[in-house]
């Protein structure tokens, strides 16, 4: 690594991407790196450090090296999405950062006129970090949180994911979220060992004025229906422009979506109209439910309008009768709908047929759709497959 950033240094150096996953790289190569980001210039825009021993000291580096008006690192790439069918061709998988990436034309034209790039769900995308499973502890949160903190951070996208950083870590980590420096639009903390009392801190920061974050994802922690709550505090909140939450694993039951639904309800008409009620999405995979939920879904979803998005039902029973049941919802005049995702829902080739033919019925704004991991067979792609090579219809990516 040291050999590498001496390169980095260089004023012949021209390198926008660097991705060093899994290469057993410690605190001692976050020194380099921290060096060569704060060289004049750095061209560097993309850096990949997921699953390395960087642990809470090299992390204080980097986070210092953040801080930097020379470093004007733009994002970090995560872990890569399943490949997808576009346009009827098999794709290379291939990482969030790389659509951040081909965009950062467009970005730094815009970026002269004060604007941010809003990419295609509305979230803006700027500088990104994504510290994936390397092995911090809450002590990392300091480091983090005084990035957050400076006036001279283009920060936006941050990830800390898989470290065990506990609820004293968000605490601390929100001490940076209160600042009115802080930019930050999407804090991911998935499986970070955290419970309700963190939802107290998160409500508590995000109520800032003003708050910019517009995706939050507390999957796969311990936080309970009180933890939901707390959260649903910020959810009615003037200042709150959150888009995407996602909560997925995390010990709720139906008392959860009690508050949600009270906390949406609570939002005045006034604000709903606008872009951030308009490009909410709702997920809810992994959650017990029957062909029973797809009927009450498909009903409340006719409203007039339906301003949903995104919707994810995968790892439920729906089975073919449920799905037959939510497209008489894709076929509705007011449907919206570009994302839908049935991964593993018990569904066979009837449930193909179903689909095809709400998606003939009327224009469909349906762009992708996942049917992975169900009993489709070959009759039932080909039904699907016909949709996506044939022009007249939207469909652009069928995962199956």
């Amino acid at each position: 690594m040291k050999l590498l950033c001496s390169g980095l240094e260089s004023l012949n150096c021209q390198l926008e991407t660097l991705r060093l996953s899994h290469c057993r790289l410690s605190e001692i190569s976050c020194d380099s790196l921290a060096s060569a980001l704060r060289s004049n210039p750095s061209h560097l825009r993309v850096l990949d450090l997921s699953w390395n021993q960087l642990e809470d000291p090299g992390v204080k580096r980097l986070c210092g090296a953040l801080q930097d008006p020379l470093c004007e690192l733009e994002t970090l790439s995560q872990k890569p999405k399943p490949a997808s069918l576009l346009k009827g061709q098999q794709v290379e998988q291939k990482p969030p950062a790389e659509k951040v990436l081909s965009e950062r034309k467009w970005w730094r034209t815009m970026k002269l006129a004060k604007l941010h790039l809003s990419s295609r769900d509305g979230l803006s995308w700027s500088c990104g970090t994504s510290l994936w499973d390397c092995s911090l502890s809450e002590t990392s949160c300091d480091s983090v949180a005084s990035a957050l903190k400076s006036n001279l951070s283009h920060l936006r996208v941050l990830d800390l994911s898989s470290n065990t950083l506990k609820d004293s870590g968000v605490k601390r980590l929100c001490s940076g979220l209160e600042s009115p420096n802080c930019k930050l639009e999407r804090l991911r903390l998935i499986k970070c060992s955290l419970s309700e009392i963190s939802c107290g801190s998160l409500a508590s920061a995000l109520r800032s004025n003003p708050s910019h974050l517009r995706e939050l994802d507390l999957s796969r922690n311990q936080l309970q229906d009180s933890g939901v709550k707390l959260l649903c505090g910020f959810l009615h909140f003037p200042n709150c422009r959150l888009e995407t939450l996602r909560l997925r694993s995390c010990s709720l039951s139906e008392i959860s979506c009690g508050s949600l639904a009270s906390a949406l309800r609570s939002i005045p008409p006034s604000q709903r109209t606008g872009p951030e009620w308009n490009k909410l999405q709702d997920s809810i995979s992994s959650c017990r439910l029957s062909e029973i939920s797809c009927g009450s879904l498909a009903s409340a979803l006719r409203s007039n309008p339906s301003h949903l998005r995104e919707l994810d039902l995968s790892y439920n029973q729906l089975q073919d009768s449920g799905v037959k049941l939510l497209c008489g919802f894709l076929h509705f005049p007011n449907c919206r709908l570009e994302t839908l995702r049935l991964r593993s829902c018990s569904l066979s080739e009837i449930s193909c047929g179903s689909l095809a033919s709400a998606l003939r019925s009327s224009p469909s704004h349906l762009r992708e759709l996942d049917l992975s991991q169900n009993r489709l067979q070959d009759s039932g792609v080909k039904l699907l497959s016909d949709l996506v090579e044939n022009p007249h219809y939207g469909l652009e990516r069928l995962f199956q």
